[in-house]
């Protein structure tokens, strides 16, 4: 079973940039698609990026398409999500996630079955 630790998350301004990082601990990461979700108060997670074991493919949320980049570093146990051009919307709590089915794009909360505690982003007018 593998432990997921997001970090990275914090307070900036609208047109700033944020990376938030995700390690793996437990078993590779190499044996996980990945994915970035993202929730709200009072809202369900929602889908922001994906991609597969090996990095050949990767899936975004339209409304941060062209401004998020979901990467991964299996050596280091890593992926990461930059993020550019952030909007107000963009303030949640961002969880990573991970999918044994490392071949798939999966887009739904419930094809993960392994997640983060989540860290927070916040971003100001």
């Amino acid at each position: 079973q593998v432990q997921l630790v997001e970090s990275g998350g914090g307070l900036v301004q609208a047109g700033n940039s944020l990376r938030l990082s995700c390690t793996a601990s437990g078993r590779p990461l190499s044996t996980y698609a990945m994915a970035w979700f993202r929730q709200t108060p009072g809202k369900e997670r929602e889908f922001v990026a994906a991609v597969t074991w090996d990095g050949s493919g990767t899936s975004y949320a339209d409304s941060v398409k062209g401004r998020f980049t979901i990467s991964r570093y299996n050596p280091n146990n890593t992926v990461r999500l930059q993020m550019n051009s952030l909007r107000p919307e963009d303030t949640a709590v961002y969880y990573c996630a991970a999918r044994s089915s490392r071949w798939s794009i999966e887009r739904t909360v419930s094809g993960y079955q392994y997640w983060g505690q989540g860290t927070q982003v916040t971003v100001s007018s």
